[in-house]
């Protein structure tokens, strides 16, 4: 495929790829007109293994005729360092962007009537926690992802990125409301466990088997963890044992704990 080449910023044939280090431009644009961007070769196969159907694809010059797998119907678009840094606002170390048509998500009752298990997330508003957080979800066997109305968007670049593609691994719904969608979750057969330091929680490892049978992981924002409101919706406070006095954990890094505990006999 040749590359049409870029040579401004002010091109409109990149209107895609502008300021992608602005977070919330990046969140008024991408969402409503039904994109996201994927950055580096692997992800974009990922993205593309995945059903997801690619707009355009803008690539460092020196890049533009080694790559392969792409779709012929994408326009790509070719452009020296400088100028990707000029249109992007970063340097593209990974040489290759690509703009994707979003999809409808499911609702929660589709995720509900399908999954074994599921992670409940309240309030994840960061990017390259949500990333680790989807890797290990896919890595470690969880079903499907529930976010409440305040988490980010997985399918922003940074979520994308430091979930190596996985985001579009994992099925996942975004409620318009909360906490009741937590009622329904456990309408579903679902117990909602919910993480805390608390001391009233139970040890992670001495849930019972009945608690694990189609475990609802909830897990809160870095810091403030659940709100009081989520934690009187759960069945079962749950805290992960520490020592030497840490009395808690990074959110991605309790998630993926919490998850092989919970998965560990599925395999």
């Amino acid at each position: 495929m040749s590359a049409a080449i870029i040579t401004s910023s002010d091109d409109p044939r990149i209107g895609d790829y502008r300021a992608l280090t602005d977070v919330e431009l990046r969140t008024r644009w991408e969402p409503p007109n039904g994109l996201f961007i994927a950055e580096g070769e692997l992800v974009i196969q990922r993205a593309l293994r995945a059903g997801y159907r690619m707009r355009s694809a803008l690539v460092d010059e020196k890049r533009a005729g080694q790559l392969t797998g792409l779709p012929d119907d994408a326009p790509l678009y070719a452009a020296t360092q400088p100028v990707l840094e000029s249109i992007t606002g970063f340097h593209v170390h990974r040489g290759i962007l690509a703009s994707f048509h979003r999809r409808t998500l499911p609702t929660l009752e589709e995720l509900l009537g399908t999954a074994r298990n599921l992670a409940v997330l309240e309030g994840l508003n960061t990017h390259t926690n949500l990333g680790a957080l989807f890797r290990s979800a896919a890595a470690l066997g969880i079903d499907a992802i529930v976010l409440s109305p305040t988490c980010a968007d997985p399918l922003y670049r940074r979520a994308v990125r430091v979930s190596m593609g996985e985001v579009f691994a994992i099925p996942y719904a975004k409620t318009d409301t909360w906490p009741d969608p937590l009622t329904a979750i456990r309408e579903a057969g679902f117990t909602l466990l919910a993480m805390t330091p608390a001391p009233d929680a139970v040890a992670l490892q001495r849930l019972t088997a009945e608690q694990r049978k189609r475990p609802a992981l909830m897990l809160g924002a870095e810091g403030p963890g659940l709100t009081p409101g989520a934690l009187a919706a759960s069945d079962v406070r749950v805290a992960i044992p520490m020592h030497n006095s840490v009395d808690s954990l990074n959110v991605a890094t309790a998630a993926a704990i919490t998850f092989y505990e919970l998965t560990r006999d599925l395999a």
